[in-house]
């Protein structure tokens, strides 16, 4: 694990894998960190691909930034990592947040995503409702911290029947949400409660695009997904059965095929 002074803060990450593997960076949700793509990660590197999995600015062991933290800044932050690492492009991917971070940076910076990975998220933007809760939610983590949050929302962030039958994994998904610093937390939800409309980035699209989603996922159920390959000329969905909104996590060994074979058959010798 490496720290890195990025644009005014500390990022956390791992940079994993042989140098001359297709670079890929997973970019985790709200409230997680890096820790979220631990299985991925192995298997990527076990494949033959380098794998950068940072923590975002807020989370993790990341330094953080209060007030209003916009996908914007993620993005541009993952850049400035990425020049760090001398890394010109890579297949960049993304869970929920991290999915909507994914397409602000193929906006921000086109030439430097090889192809996308969606996992879980939506491109729409934020309506006035959302908005509205983002912003209260922002006041209440800072008021009363991360904990009845997160017990609140394991049975959404993991597939109900998952938070039983997975143990280990839900006391992972609770322990980050649970460590995560409210101030970061808050910083991202003001920050998304401003997020654009990407569904253009994903139809201006012309690299290979991986929509890949929890067969029970109630927060961005398959509906979103479908709407995702609606706009996107190269879009390929997969539908992860006995996960919800973080199959990664819940089906790893699933997830893992799909990316594997994306990268195998849609990325390698692409350039």
């Amino acid at each position: 694990m490496t720290f890195h002074e990025v644009r005014g803060t500390t990022l956390h990450h791992d940079d994993t894998g042989p140098r001359d593997g297709i670079p890929v960076v997973l970019v985790h949700g709200h409230p997680f960190d890096r820790s979220l793509w631990g299985a991925q990660a192995r298997a990527l590197v076990a494949g033959g691909h380098r794998v950068v999995t940072p923590d975002l600015r807020g989370y993790g062991a990341s330094g953080v930034t209060e007030g209003t933290v916009r996908l914007s800044d993620f993005a541009d932050d993952l850049a400035a990592l990425l020049d760090h690492l001398g890394l010109a492009d890579a297949v960049v991917g993304g869970v929920s947040m991290g999915g909507q971070i994914a397409l602000e940076f193929r906006r921000l910076h086109p030439e430097r995503v090889r192809a996308l990975v969606l996992s879980d998220t939506s491109a729409s933007p934020e309506t006035e409702d959302g908005k509205a809760y983002r912003n209260e939610l922002a006041d209440r983590l800072l008021a009363e911290g991360m904990d009845g949050y997160a017990a609140e929302v394991i049975d959404k962030m993991l597939a109900e029947y998952n938070v039983t039958a997975l143990p280990e994994v839900a006391d992972r998904v609770l322990t980050m949400m649970r460590t995560t610093d409210p101030r970061g937390a808050a910083a991202a939800l003001r920050g998304r409660a401003e997020r654009p409309d990407l569904r253009p980035v994903l139809a201006a699209a012309d690299v290979p695009v991986l929509v890949v989603v929890g067969a029970d996922d109630v927060y961005t159920p398959l509906a979103d997904a479908e709407e995702l390959c609606r706009h996107a000329p190269h879009a390929r969905l997969e539908v992860i059965e006995g996960a919800g909104h973080l199959p990664g996590a819940e089906q790893p060994e699933r997830f893992n095929a799909v990316l594997l074979d994306f990268l195998a058959t849609q990325v390698a010798g692409a350039r």
